[in-house]
């Protein structure tokens, strides 16, 4: 809501996990080889693995984020 690119979040006991999303912006990319804009996001998540496997959780995140009809297939 700040603007904020990116940002890492703490998490506190009893919290297991904490995900910093920062805000949506155009960033150029390659597609085919031709340089194009993109809307991007970073997403930062903070963990506590004894209690969640964050890696996982992240790469569920991911693949729901860009491939979001997932969510209702």
């Amino acid at each position: 809501m700040y603007g904020i690119r990116q940002f890492e979040a703490v998490i506190n006991p009893p919290q297991a996990m904490i995900l910093a999303v920062g805000a949506a912006e155009k960033r150029p990319v390659f597609v085919d080889d031709k340089l194009e804009g993109a809307m991007m996001l970073s997403v930062t998540g903070s963990f506590d693995h004894r209690a969640i496997d964050g890696a996982r959780l992240m790469s569920a995140f991911r693949t729901l984020v860009e491939q979001p009809l997932g969510l209702v297939a």
